[in-house]
Parts: structure tokens; C-alpha cells; sequence
């Protein structure tokens, strides 16, 4: 084994993975292979992050110990099935495959040790937030690599499992409602006349500063959103139209669409 991390599967999550791990040092670029199957994909990984990049994933079992899934949870069969001979009870293996259940991988490849986890889009700016769930052979050392993984680029936490699908719900899909909201907001600021960059930086940093507030001060949003409403001003009269659009109930319903949607990709439903 020549590398100490590889990736099956070189997509949007694994290359932000990569960027983070690579930006903190975690490991060096020379220490990570990967393998993708689209040619223009590779190329663009071996370019931008000079990594090792193989079409063949029996390159990475070979090369690595530790091993990053990262492919769509509709290719985990497909992808393990020729894996079988390579892969044994020495090797880690991190799925990020929303969706497919720690007892799918495991049956999969039998005698393998499993650590399902979701991450989510920002670890490229080692601001993920992430859970995970441990396999039944995962060891209490396979669990601190997987977490200082994660760490690396974020936050990480452990989680039962059957606690994951609703993990994906809410941040693994999270950065997505949130670029939503940043550019509605940017929008709001050019309709009100402010130029697109400063209304885009502006909402931005808006959505970071509240986010920070937060994650600093440990005190609840509402809490801190009260603050901010003062009696008759322009805040809550803001928070009343949102209300009256159904803001919160439609940000709630969009977690719960999410969740449903990774336990149906798992064939849980």
C-alpha cells in the first residue's frame, strides 16, 4: 500500500474532500489516489489537485487502506461487485452514498470494515458539517480516522444510524437551500437598487455572520432572531411577510422531502 487515503469515485464531494484534506495538511496530494471512470474528470483531477487518478478502481483497493466511497448510491453494487477479491477486513471504507445502509455495504463486501458518513459541499472550505455512523466491524480507531477526516474540513459528529437519512436532509442538502437564500436576498438588494456584487457579498457574509453568531455564542436562533426584531421596526415587519410565505414551514418540508428521498435511494421505502 503506497497511499494513505484514496477515493472510488472522483465527483463534487470527492474533490471537495480532497481540497480540504490537501489544504490542512491532513495528507499531502502524493498521498491520496483516487479513481473516475469520465476521462475529462480525471483529467481535471489530476490537473487542479495533482493527484494520482486512475480509471481501474482496483487501483485504489491496491494502493490504499483507507478508502473514500463516493460514488451515486445507485453504483455501490455495481462498483463493489468486482471489488470482492481486493477488498478485505484490513481495509477501512468511508461511504458517502447517501442513502445506502451500513448493512447493504457490509453484505456487499463481506468481512470489510464500514464507517458510513455525510458530509456536506462546504468541506471544500474546511466548513462542512457532518455525521457519522459506525459499521459493525468498524473499530474505536477506525471511527477517530474517520473523524479527524471530517474534522479536517469541519465539524463531524457520531450519530445512530438510523438518525443519517435525516442528516442528509437537513445539511447534507443544507448548502443548498442556503445558496438559495443568498441569492434571493441578493436579488431583494438589486431590486432595491444596490449593485449585484455588493448585494451578493452583503447576503452572504449576512447568512456567515448569523451562522457564526450561533455556532460562538451557543444561544438559540429564535433567541437571537428576537434581538434583532425590535418592537415596530423594519425586522419584524420582514419576519411577517416571510412568515405569511411560509418560510420556516417550507424550509422544514424541504428536509423532510430530503430525508424521505435518501432512504428511498437506500431502498429503505
Amino acid at each position: 500500500m503506497t497511499k494513505k487515503i484514496g477515493f472510488i469515485g472522483a465527483g463534487n464531494m470527492a474533490e471537495a474532500l480532497m481540497k480540504g484534506i490537501i489544504s490542512t495538511g491532513l495528507y499531502t496530494a502524493d498521498e491520496i489516489v483516487a479513481s473516475e471512470l469520465y476521462a475529462p474528470r480525471r483529467k481535471y483531477i489530476a490537473d487542479t489537485l495533482n493527484v494520482e487518478v486512475h480509471e481501474d478502481n482496483a487501483a485504489v483497493a491496491k494502493n490504499a487502506k483507507f478508502i473514500v466511497l463516493s460514488v451515486k448510491p445507485q453504483q455501490v453494487k455495481e462498483v463493489l461487485a468486482p471489488l470482492k477479491g481486493l477488498l478485505t477486513q484490513s481495509h477501512l471504507i468511508m461511504s458517502i452514498a447517501a442513502g445506502v445502509t451500513i448493512n447493504s455495504l457490509e453484505s456487499n463486501v463481506p468481512g470489510c470494515r464500514f464507517i458510513r458518513v455525510m458530509p456536506n459541499q462546504p468541506c471544500m472550505v474546511l466548513a462542512s458539517a457532518s455525521a457519522f455512523s459506525r459499521g459493525s466491524r468498524a473499530t474505536a480507531e477506525d471511527c477517530a480516522t474517520v473523524d479527524r477526516v471530517l474534522r479536517a474540513v469541519g465539524i463531524s459528529y457520531e450519530v445512530p444510524e438510523n438518525l443519517l437519512d435525516a442528516v442528509t436532509g437537513l445539511s447534507g442538502s443544507g448548502p443548498a437551500y442556503a445558496y438559495m437564500m443568498i441569492d434571493a436576498l441578493s436579488d431583494g438588494g438589486v431590486l432595491m437598487g444596490l449593485p449585484r456584487d455588493v448585494a451578493t457579498r452583503l447576503a452572504a457574509q449576512t447568512l456567515f455572520g448569523a451562522a457564526k453568531t450561533i455556532l460562538e455564542t451557543g444561544e438559540l436562533p429564535g433567541k437571537m432572531k428576537d434581538i434583532v426584531c425590535s418592537p415596530g421596526g423594519t425586522t419584524i415587519e420582514a419576519v411577517k411577510v416571510l412568515e405569511k410565505g411560509g418560510f420556516r414551514s417550507s424550509l422544514i418540508n424541504a428536509v423532510e422531502a430530503a430525508t424521505k428521498r435518501s432512504k428511498e435511494l437506500g431502498g429503505k421505502e
